[in-house]
């Protein structure tokens, strides 16, 4: 296997600095245009679900309440992305999605050793994610009292209408498509220097070709007139 000098290949990416550049700004600027203009916003409206006290008819918090809405936490997580919740959110919103497209746009999570569950929604609408997300932990809230017999949901926090996109980060992008790109530039111009047979020094046909050098010729340039 060829052996690598480190000196001069290092000296060789010193002179095609010109080509890692222009890869790296080239990269750089589709992904800056790439995040301004081709990808599609989206946004994200989340609400908080608290789930306290016991059955309907008891009025004070015991112990046995908290233990069983933290083992209900994975549970309840699961009921608010079954079709009897988020079917009934597709019939009272009148959304042109079925029931797949819309469970992929919801995502549930428990915050760990807490009564907290978190509903967030992505959507390319602002508004409709607001109103899906509010939508979705309504219906959930009324559901669960039939499920269990249980009155143990409340809406700890509303979504609100998000005032940015949560996909789009142009300086973020900006940053790791240059990187890549930085990164793509070494990768060509060591491939070129990888598979370049050509001789640049006298040290290289010693080297190569197992041949004494008895002389070299420096490189003449014609002087302008």
């Amino acid at each position: 296997m060829e052996t690598i000098d480190i000196k001069e290949m290092l000296d060789y990416f010193k002179s095609k600095l010109s080509i890692i550049i222009l890869i790296t700004a080239i990269v750089g600027i589709m992904g800056c245009l790439y995040g301004a203009f081709i990808q599609v916003p989206k946004y994200q409206s989340s609400s908080t679900i608290l789930l306290i006290g016991g059955s309907s008819n008891e009025s004070s918090l015991t112990y046995n309440d908290v233990s069983l809405n933290k083992n209900l936490v994975g549970t309840y997580s699961e009921i608010v992305k079954s079709k009897r919740v988020l079917n009934q959110v597709i019939d009272n919103l009148n959304l042109d999605y079925n029931y797949g497209k819309l469970y992929g746009m919801i995502n549930v999570s428990s915050v760990s050793n807490t009564e907290l569950i978190k509903i967030t929604v992505t959507d390319t609408d602002r508004k409709k994610a607001m109103d899906i997300t509010n939508e979705t932990a309504n219906v959930f809230a009324k559901e669960i009292p039939e499920l269990y017999n249980i009155s143990n949901v409340n809406i700890l926090d509303e979504a609100e209408e998000a005032t940015s996109p949560s996909n789009v980060n142009v300086l973020k992008q900006s940053i790791i498509f240059i990187m890549v790109g930085l990164v793509l530039g070494l990768g060509v111009v060591f491939l070129i220097y990888y598979f370049d047979r050509t001789i640049k020094s006298s040290e290289q046909v010693e080297t190569k070709l197992g041949l004494p050098v008895l002389g070299t010729v420096q490189e003449y340039k014609k002087a302008d007139r």
